[in-house]
């Protein structure tokens, strides 16, 4: 058997050879962002997210860690986190799985068929179970707020200059305590 960095190789080229959009985070192959568009037949088609998958050294004996960058209404995924509920990747996970089961089994079969027992956003979970019209149009809702292609562009450069940012806006607080202290 192969060992865990040249399977870890192997799965990523995989995924990115299928289609999938794959950003890199590090120079390693362990952080990375594959943008997911929701499955037809669902009131999450037409939406675009950007996962977050990080692999751990382990992988693929242990599994790997998904989440939602951009904003989802699931009752299965934290709505603030984007941490994602999912038996397959938390519990079930078998090294006979794969990146590409993730995101063309696991992930399409979460939002197809949400499960509001087992719930990370009691509000959603609630609001499918009581109205399921009503669920389906806020999920419709946040796929129109947060989940179009150009929100997973915006999201991808304001965490790349998020670190830009707050450094200029504490150097320019630092330059305005200076003003404003030569300044009586």
């Amino acid at each position: 058997m192969s060992s865990p960095s040249k399977r870890r190789e192997m799965d990523l080229m995989k995924l990115m050879m299928s289609d999938y959009k794959v950003e890199m985070i590090n120079d390693g192959m362990q952080e990375f962002y594959v943008e997911f568009n929701g499955p037809k037949d669902s009131p999450y088609h037409g939406g675009v997210w950007k996962i977050r998958v990080e692999l751990p050294d382990a992988y693929p004996y242990k599994s790997p860690s998904i989440g939602f960058i951009n904003k989802i209404y699931h009752p299965n995924v934290d709505e603030m986190s984007g941490s994602v509920c999912l038996d397959v990747i938390n519990q079930t996970w078998s090294p006979m799985f794969d990146l590409v089961n993730v995101f063309e089994v696991f992930l399409p079969q979460l939002l197809l068929y949400p499960n509001p027992s087992d719930p990370l956003n009691g509000e959603a979970a609630a609001l499918m179970m009581r109205d399921r019209a009503a669920y389906d149009q806020r999920v419709k809702e946040y796929c129109e707020k947060y989940a179009k292609p150009e929100d997973i562009g915006a999201k991808a450069e304001d965490m790349s200059s998020d670190e830009e940012l707050s450094e200029d806006e504490y150097a320019a607080s630092d330059d305005d305590e200076i003003a404003g202290k030569a300044d009586p």
